[in-house]
């Protein structure tokens, strides 16, 4: 079981970048994929999520409008699509997976996640 994320990276306020998160089939199978977020210091957030069956979106209020997560079931992918990038954007992002469906209301419940990814690096500065 993998999940790999990629595209990280250096960016100025109000750029963009894409971020990316390929699963293994079996992780595919997993009904909730979700994207959290720690910055140094703090505790890691949920940012957003995407149901793997009914392609349900939910975000957290800080990126609402700002950030878009999107999936490929060909590819086994989920992309965080990141635009309008802060300064208080930057951390560590990692993509997880959860066994069951999971509502507006315990989206970002981490303890109901399984499988994480091992993180990218985003950076947001001037």
């Amino acid at each position: 079981v993998q999940l790999v994320e990629s595209g990280g990276g250096v960016v100025q306020p109000g750029g963009s970048l894409r971020l990316s998160c390929a699963a293994s089939v079996f992780t595919w199978d997993y009904l909730t994929i979700g994207w959290f977020r720690q910055a140094p210091g703090k505790e890691r957030e949920g940012v957003s999520c995407i149901s793997n069956i009914s392609g349900s979106t939910y975000y957290a209020d800080s990126v609402k409008c700002r950030f878009t997560i999107s999936r490929d079931n060909a590819k086994n992918t989920v992309y965080l699509q990141m635009d309008s990038l802060k300064p208080e954007d930057t951390a560590v992002y990692y993509c997880a997976t959860a066994p069951i469906r999971l509502g507006a209301f315990r989206w970002s419940n981490q303890d109901a996640y399984t499988y994480w990814g091992q993180g990218t690096q985003v950076t947001v500065s001037s």
